[in-house]
């Protein structure tokens, strides 16, 4: 009976308080838990840019532009803004087209991405351009191995180099020697976040094709999804892809506003429209050297102009319960340049705009509230390979320039008009034709130097000599300009006509120079690069159907193109004159409507 009591007085008490006991409170919720944030930051198409570019100014400053120790500073300090948060990828085109990086065959840059603490990379076309370790850029011995030169970069990275759209052709296999089948898994701030590499499918077409016979690039989309799934399959809560496949977008004021992309060479936009939703989170794009910071539905691409001249940041925020990317919170810095100081009236270091400036007021660039100090450490790491380059950059070759030899692109250039003549006259060709993606700096007017011939012709082209009928040279030509982005070759010893509209040049007419025409079934001795000769380019339909008697990769004792040009130039006493413009002439008007075919 007393326990009875005793039960009652309590629950009496629970239902309304007892004198002099103190009144209950409800329990206080705890309050949701922050999103995750994670830093994306992209680079792209290095091209062993380790060094700042220089621009004299007017008044005798030199302007400096990105660079590695500038790049590092600013990686220094996204991670000081989001502490253990912070992802950096590169998308590729890592080492070609210095000379520290060339002489090296690469390592120097991978010293500083080692240093950088990249976390991955993708695996881009020009990766494969050095060929086997060693001066040769092609495997020409039974004992040489064509990615000799790749595979020791990979083994000197603390980072994977990822492609997974690369397969061995012999067995269909991801290579052994990548030691991963193309994606990552790490873990940032509790977050699984898988990153998928790709290397674009063109590659064969725009490295040494003689050093990637024994691989096969696949199509894009079906190897992101797999990989994508692969990963969320092994436990990825977010999924980023590098990759060495780009687009453009001119406008970057509104990220949501993609009007200005252009869709015509855009194959990173191709492959984001095959996929399902959900299949990236992110992508970090290279390949085209063109600026994007853009949703394509909800996926942010962010992609800078290359060479170390920018970065590019997406901020992904990550629901604690439900582990996904909360897309509305994404945040897109794009191509944010990489300054230690500024104009101080404009904010700039763009050394292409302000060195036509007569006053320039130099200041310390400013970088998330905190100035900008180049990372020391860096210096240490190039300066071995800095000494090499400085002493080919100097050497005197024994030629002036009496004014400046200007290349082309998407037009006839000087430069290029040279260059195809010192490869017919090089081979003893009846015509030369040279690509203009090959050539990448004008030669300055004055005496020049091994450095700015270097400049010039990066990559390590031997001359070479195809004999075509006057029908299958017709195709040739007609191959050359198909490429989108508008490209015209040069050439010597003919005239070419081509039509004006934008994108691919239809080839309207080719003749001898004079303006002879062509025997279809004549045979002409064709002088090119051997990239063009092993079907570089997207030249293959030609090159690789001729009979091996009908084409020599060297006939002039391996000479490479750098070489001929230096030898030209003394044989005309030591004066690079500049050859006359219109071997390349237009019908039609500009912007006009291509026919039906």
């Amino acid at each position: 009976m007393h326990s009875f009591r005793v039960l009652v007085l309590a629950l009496a008490c629970g239902a309304a308080a007892c004198a002099g006991s103190t009144p209950r409170t409800a329990p206080v919720a705890p309050a949701p838990a922050e999103p995750v944030r994670i830093t994306l930051v992209g680079i792209n198409d290095f091209h062993g840019q380790v060094e700042p570019h220089r621009t004299p100014l007017k008044d005798g400053q030199v302007l400096e532009e990105g660079g590695a120790a500038t790049l590092s500073a600013y990686v220094a300090r996204l991670r000081a803004d989001n502490p253990d948060g912070v992802l950096l990828l590169d998308a590729g085109d890592m080492f070609q087209g210095t000379l520290p990086s060339n002489l090296t065959e690469g390592a120097v840059v991978i010293d500083v991405y080692n240093h950088l603490g990249v976390a991955a990379a993708a695996i881009g076309n020009h990766e494969f351009d050095y060929g086997p370790e060693g001066p040769g850029s092609m495997a020409l011995g039974a004992g040489e191995d064509p990615l000799g030169a790749l595979k020791a970069r990979v083994r000197q990275a603390r980072f994977p180099m990822l492609s997974a759209n690369l397969r061995e052709a012999a067995t269909g296999k991801a290579p052994a020697w990548m030691g991963n089948d193309g994606t990552f898994l790490t873990t940032v701030k509790g977050v699984k976040v898988g990153v998928l590499g790709l290397t674009t499918e063109s590659t064969p077409n725009v490295t040494n094709p003689a050093n990637v016979t024994s691989l096969r690039f696949l199509p894009l989309a079906p190897a992101a999804l797999d990989a994508s799934r692969s990963l969320r399959a092994r436990g990825a809560e977010v999924v980023v892809a590098v990759a060495h496949a780009g687009g453009k977008c001119a406008d970057l004021r509104d990220p949501r506003d993609t009007s200005s992309c252009d869709r015509g060479d855009a194959e990173i936009l191709a492959m984001l429209d095959a996929l399902p939703p959900g299949t990236l989170d992110a992508v970090v794009a290279g390949h085209t050297h063109q600026t994007m910071g853009h949703f394509f539905g909800d996926v942010p691409v962010i992609e800078t102009s290359g060479l170390a001249r920018s970065l590019g940041v997406v901020e992904l925020y990550v629901d604690p319960v439900r582990r996904r990317v909360i897309p509305e919170r994404t945040r897109i810095q794009a191509a944010i340049p990489l300054c230690a100081k500024v104009d101080a009236a404009s904010g700039s270091c763009d050394g292409r705009r302000l060195g036509a400036q007569p006053e320039v007021r130099l200041a310390p660039a400013d970088f998330l509230g905190t100035q900008v100090v180049p990372d020391a450490q860096v210096a240490p790491l190039l300066a071995p390979a800095l000494e090499l380059a400085r002493e080919a950059q100097h050497r005197q070759v024994g030629l002036v320039a009496p004014t400046p030899l200007v290349r082309g692109y998407t037009a006839e250039g000087a430069l290029g008009n040279l260059v195809a003549d010192v490869l017919r006259a090089s081979a003893r060709a009846d015509v030369g034709v040279m690509n203009p993606g090959g050539i990448r700096a004008d030669l300055p007017a004055g005496p020049l130097t091994f450095g700015h011939v270097f400049e010039a012709l990066p990559f390590d082209n031997m001359v070479a000599v195809i004999t075509l009928t006057g029908a299958e040279l017709t195709r040739l030509m007609s191959l050359a300009h198909a490429d989108e982005r508008g490209a015209v070759f040069a050439v010597s010893g003919l005239e070419v006509t081509l039509d004006r509209c934008p994108g691919p040049r239809r080839l309207q007419g080719v003749s001898l120079t004079g303006g002879k025409p062509l025997q279809p079934e004549h045979l002409y001795r064709v002088a090119l690069p051997d990239f063009l000769a092993r079907g570089g380019d997207g030249l293959g339909p030609v090159t690789r159907a001729l009979p091996p008697e009908r084409a020599d990769l060297s006939p002039v004792r391996g000479l490479d193109l750098r070489q001929a040009l230096i030898d030209y130039g003394k044989a005309q006493g030591g004066t690079l004159a500049a050859p006359a413009l219109g071997r390349v002439r237009y019908t039609g008007v500009a912007g006009c409507p291509h026919p039906p075919r």
